[in-house]
């Protein structure tokens, strides 16, 4: 009975140990519901590239493009939602928590067969828990062809 109640113990010990292992830095949180409205957590993005022209593609090409933001302000960043403006472009980002002074990235994947052939002008809205830019716009250009 007492080496029973000692491994018991045992495994007890390494359960809490390695649950105290875990990152703790805060890059693995989620958006919380109220990003967007607890003033308190507001943050400050800078986007480093925000419009984007990806020159000429032909007609059934699919077209990537990446922008990159910087947390510039003091609490992590969250972005909540990224929303093309068309069903023409697939929009993705970083999903978890940008800290203080940390990149993420947003990127579009644009489907040049749901259109005509020539100049192409879309945007993508994005959302964010930031007092400079709650949303903003992205945008990007180019040509279409044949």
């Amino acid at each position: 009975m007492r080496k029973i109640c000692l491994a018991g113990i045992c495994l007890f010990t390494l359960a809490v140990g390695f649950t105290a292992c875990q990152d703790s830095t805060g890059s693995n949180l989620k958006a919380p519901a109220n990003a967007q409205t607890d003033t308190a957590n507001f943050t400050t993005i800078h986007w480093i590239d925000s419009l984007k022209d990806f020159g000429t593609a032909k007609m059934g090409d699919k077209v990537k493009i990446a922008y990159s933001f910087e947390n510039t302000g003091s609490k992590p960043l969250f972005i909540t939602e990224v929303r093309p403006t068309c069903g023409c472009t697939v929009a993705d980002y970083t999903k978890t928590a940008v800290m203080p002074g940390k990149k993420g990235n947003v990127t579009a994947e644009f489907d040049t067969n749901h259109g005509a052939p020539g100049s192409v002008r879309k945007s993508i809205v994005v959302s964010s828990n930031t007092s400079n830019d709650a949303h903003f716009v992205l945008g990007f250009t180019g040509k279409v062809t044949k």
